[in-house]
């Protein structure tokens, strides 16, 4: 089976090298796929430079023109991931907020214990997030809840962003159907896939503030969500959703 994280990144010098070290050191083989969003502190160039000496067929980059996006970060990659006939596609963040070794408990739900989607959950056991303040645990926390009463999918992180796909939900979900670029497109996955009839699971993980480096949360990205859960809501009542297959 071929696996593949997928880790955007914009001005990520600090976290890139041992991250992507990180991954490649787990027990189970994990490719990575970079896309970076032309990072004026050279975050690109570290990677070039991993796939030259020390990664070379494991690491693998996609540079685009400047910041478009989370949700167009992913969604190049999942079209790249696809086109390479990955089994398992994850979604990872750079700056050590999401534990590598946590995707094997990912990998773990999709590939064995019959998950479509494993989501690492900060919410499903209690709320295990650590060094974050507590304005955005409560923004967070309150925000998942919102999304999981309006569009009534029984997922306690909606707005998580550490996640396993099998590439059968990545070529079922149209994905050139998927409007959001920030943390709505997180809601916008789950639920399409929900709706397409796959199996997600949660899986109970810790989630860490970064420690190196800068974040890139907004208070507009959480606007986005909260308003576009009502738009996701409102569209699935005319949309006609492809289903899973068998």
């Amino acid at each position: 089976m071929k696996n593949l994280v997928i880790i955007p990144t914009y001005n990520e010098k600090e976290n890139i090298e041992a991250i992507i070290t990180a991954v490649m050191e787990l027990p189970i083989e994990f490719h990575v796929l970079v896309i970076d969003d032309g990072s004026p502190d050279g975050t690109a160039l570290i990677v070039k430079d991993l796939m030259a000496n020390k990664f070379a067929g494991k690491l693998h980059l996609v540079e685009r023109s400047g910041k478009l996006g989370l949700g167009t970060a992913y969604i190049a990659g999942f079209k790249w991931a696809i086109e390479h006939q990955y089994d398992y596609i994850f979604e990872m963040d750079a700056d050590f907020s999401h534990n590598p070794q946590d995707l094997l408990k990912l990998y773990d739900a999709c590939a064995n214990q019959g998950a479509d989607v494993a989501i690492g959950s900060r919410y499903v056991s209690g709320v295990n997030v650590v060094n974050w303040p507590m304005g955005r645990v409560l923004m967070s926390y309150f925000a998942s809840k919102y999304v999981r009463f309006i569009l009534g999918v029984n997922i306690h992180d909606t707005t998580a962003g550490f996640k396993c796909y099998r590439r059968e939900v990545l070529e079922t979900i149209e994905l050139d159907k998927i409007q959001f670029k920030g943390y709505a497109f997180q809601i916008e996955m789950k639920y399409t896939a929900y709706k397409c009839g796959f199996t997600i699971k949660e899986v109970p993980i810790i989630f860490i503030n970064r420690v190196l480096g800068t974040s890139k949360m907004s208070g507009g990205i959480f606007s986005e969500a909260l308003l576009g859960v009502v738009k996701l809501k409102i569209n699935s009542w005319v949309r006609k959703y492809p289903q899973k297959k068998g």
